[in-house]
């Protein structure tokens, strides 16, 4: 049986750190152009290419991966496994002024990497995932 992808429902977003912001948004928008995508958010500090979102302001982490969580209670499991598995507290669980409803939770994995759990507040999916299935010639 070959396997079945779904795509959509893990990654909320994967943030990185450029060190020439200007120089990246450039690079960005030509290789994004090529699939059609535009930044849906623009800053003098940032620029966001849907799950895509690029700093210029210089974080202590460098990587930034952010898991999708269904409600609160799942950031809070998110946090207290991480810590419990050796992951190190930057940033218990709350609210974020990101955006109304924005609550999450990050830790720093192993090697540093800032990673957060993350729910948007209430809202439907119209659908679980997307299912990816490999065509056969």
């Amino acid at each position: 049986m070959d396997p079945v992808y779904h795509r959509g429902r893990l990654i909320d977003h994967i943030g990185i750190v450029a060190t020439d912001l200007q120089r990246t948004k450039k690079f960005y928008r030509a290789v994004m152009a090529v699939f059609g995508i535009e930044p849906v958010s623009e800053s003098p500090d940032h620029i966001a290419f849907d799950e895509l979102w690029i700093d210029g302001r210089g974080k202590p982490s460098p990587y930034h991966l952010a898991f999708q969580a269904n409600d609160r209670e799942t950031v809070h499991r998110f946090y207290e496994a991480a810590l419990a598995a050796g992951g190190r507290d930057n940033g218990k669980p709350g609210e974020r002024d990101y955006h109304p409803g924005y609550y999450a939770a990050f830790v720093l994995d192993p090697d540093g990497y800032n990673i957060e759990a993350v729910t948007h507040g209430p809202a439907t999916r119209n659908v679980a995932s997307v299912e990816l299935r490999q065509k056969h010639a």
